[in-house]
């Protein structure tokens, strides 16, 4: 049985070059490849007047960034309750509480007239997600903003390589992350990125991310180390490693092949899926996006038996997500009408979608699910 899986990392000769030449180099941990990482991402997103810190995660990104705009205990970050636990888990981590936001029913990105009605005086940042193919109204959260005088943390961990109005993901936003982890865009093992305005925060950021040690990174990333150096803040162990870094460097040359092929494959599925009356796809064209994934909407009724057939036929699947306030852990966070993300939740189903799938497995998934809904 052919077996489609939702994800499948582009590892290629390239990359394995790239693993062994860093490998061979001996230097393990944070050094040159990591500097050349930040500088080619910034390169790539064209921020000029940014600043470009690698981590070692999405959530050590989050983490980070939640510090840098200055939530601590007792704050309240606003959040789409439609999101990754990772988002949850860094307010968590600050001594901060998550409020939870609905999702626009077109859109699943964060619905932000109710998220207006939702500051208060201890909102200290609100979190902007852009779901899969679809981004937020960044405009409009920039303004929200600046009215209320809060922070936002633009979660890009969808949205490497993407467009909002001609301008790249990361060369607008206060404060924004990407995630580089084993499913996403490009790979880096395991990866994230911080973009900042100031060169202020982005010092705190190189601190934080090696346990508050000063180290310098001109020393750093000559594969060198600082012997001497004082510690000043509160850090983590969050940098990233020159291995991780040296296989992000070969993705990153990729990008194009990356963007065409995700878009290729999402209009296909658009064009074969909306003839489909049970199914609901994403209302976009695609056309300044690289996808990260590809969902569907049907009736809560119908999704686990679709699961079920689609496993039975070889093709995997996938939910992205539960909401935040479904979890134990969650329950009394402070949160608005939550109508659509409850809806969203029962229904969201992610296809299979990756870099390596060609056009043909696509078709092959449609026509799988077209065959369930013909029977049912």
């Amino acid at each position: 049985m052919t077996e489609i899986p939702v994800f499948n990392p582009l590892i290629e000769a390239e990359e394995l070059e790239s693993a062994q030449a860093a490998l061979k180099m001996g230097w393990l941990g944070m050094g040159a490849y990591v500097g050349q990482f930040e500088d080619e991402l910034k390169a790539f997103i064209g921020a000029d007047d940014r600043y470009v810190a690698a981590v070692s995660t999405g959530h050590a990104a989050l983490h980070l960034s939640l510090l840098i705009a200055g939530v601590g205990p007792d704050d309240e970050v606003i959040t789409p309750s439609f999101n990754n636990i990772a988002d949850f888990q860094a307010i968590l981590a600050t001594g901060g509480e998550p409020v939870f936001c609905d999702i626009d029913e077109q859109t699943l990105c964060i619905d932000l007239s109710k998220a207006e009605e939702l500051i208060t005086p201890r909102t200290k940042a609100i979190i902007v997600m852009d779901y899969d193919c679809i981004l937020c109204d960044h405009d409009r959260v920039a303004n929200l903003a600046k009215k209320y005088n809060i922070r936002v943390i633009h979660d890009a961990a969808h949205a490497f390589g993407s467009k909002y109005k001609g301008r790249n993901v990361g060369s607008f936003s206060d404060i924004c992350i990407f995630s580089f982890d084993p499913v996403k865009t490009i790979t880096c093992i395991d990866g994230g990125a911080i973009i900042v305005r100031t060169e202020e925060e982005l010092k705190a950021i190189h601190e934080m991310r090696l346990i508050g040690m000063g180290q310098p990174t001109s020393v750093m990333y000559q594969n060198r180390r600082a012997w001497t150096y004082d510690v000043k803040r509160l850090g983590f162990r969050y940098h990233m490693a020159n291995l991780h870094a040296a296989i992000g460097l070969a993705q990153l040359k990729k990008m194009d092949r990356i963007s065409t092929t995700r878009r290729a494959l999402c209009n296909q599925y658009n064009d074969l899926l909306s003839k489909i009356p049970e199914v609901r796809v994403p209302q976009t064209s695609f056309e300044e996006v690289t996808p990260f994934l590809y969902y569907i909407r049907v009736s809560e009724n119908d999704r686990d038996d679709l699961r079920n057939h689609l496993s039975s036929v070889g093709i995997d699947t996938g939910i992205h997500w539960q909401p935040g306030h479904w979890f134990s852990l969650f329950k009394s966070c402070r949160h608005g009408d939550l109508t659509v993300t409850d809806k969203t939740g029962k229904e969201i189903l992610s296809l299979p979608m990756n870099t390596s799938m060609s056009l043909e497995d696509g078709k092959h998934v449609a026509a799988a699910i077209s065959d369930f809904f013909s029977k049912n």
